[in-house]
């Protein structure tokens, strides 16, 4: 059975299938890559929360870049935000993001 949470016309934001949760990707708001990562991982974890799930359960992370050069400022909020021992695998790359003024966008799929 896939359950559809927050369906709109052109997505939704969570995807629930076989014990495992899809979410949409997030983005943030914010001058700088470290506001805009710290906002974005406050809504995935909201996302998380809605979907019955958490961080301790993500399975995979893709998260874009929209100039690589923020990769370690990004990667200093992530690395306090994810749970010791709970890391899941995970890419990173650069990517021309939907708006201009986006720098950072994170996908997360976690099980449930």
């Amino acid at each position: 059975m896939i359950e559809r949470i927050a369906t709109g016309p052109r997505m939704s934001k969570i995807v629930k299938h076989n014990g495992v949760a899809y979410l949409c990707g997030q983005v943030g708001d914010g001058a700088t890559v470290v506001d805009q990562t710290r906002d974005c991982l406050s809504r995935v974890d909201a996302l998380l929360e809605m979907a019955g799930s958490s961080r301790e359960q993500m399975l995979q992370v893709v998260i874009w870049l929209a100039d690589m050069a923020d990769f370690a400022e990004m990667n200093a909020v992530w690395d306090a935000w994810v749970p010791e021992g709970h890391a899941p695998a995970r890419a990173c790359g650069e990517a021309k993001l939907a708006r201009a003024e986006l720098k950072v966008e994170i996908i997360v799929t976690a099980a449930f």
